[in-house]
């Protein structure tokens, strides 16, 4: 139980009342449309983000990070079999270039320079022809 003050008894009507203080921030109109909306979104079910902008980008890396490594990992687990017939392959794709790239250049070249090759080619049948 606790004692009740004595200005309530007295009804001196040179003693100030005590009020209660106003708090600025609840009578705030800003604070009040806040207060609605939380209220409003709460009964929806929607929560509000509560994440900061850096605390969402930290956690982005971790998770790119985290999918980074096992990447690496999956690669270091390769058996040898996998390791040679990647190999394999690299080396036909450059072989299989390098067969565009003459092809490509023989089709570019001048008329002159085909037929050139070609009289080349017959001058050495010829001349093995008649060494035989």
């Amino acid at each position: 139980i606790m004692a009740e003050p004595d200005y309530i008894e007295d009804d001196n009507p040179e003693l100030i009342r005590p009020q209660k203080l106003v708090n600025p921030v609840k009578t705030s109109r800003n604070h009040q449309d806040l207060h609605r909306e939380l209220l409003m979104n709460q009964k929806r079910g929607l929560a509000p983000q509560n994440k900061p902008e850096l605390q969402k980008v930290m956690e982005k890396r971790k998770r790119d990070q985290v999918i980074k490594q096992k990447e690496e990992e999956a690669q270091k687990k390769k058996s040898d079999l996998e390791i040679e017939l990647l190999k394999r392959q690299q080396k036909l794709e450059q072989l299989e270039l390098e067969k565009q790239k003459l092809q490509e250049e023989q089709e570019n070249a001048p008329e002159f320079v085909k037929v050139k090759g070609n009289l080349r080619r017959t001058g050495q049948e010829v001349a093995q022809a008649q060494e035989s």
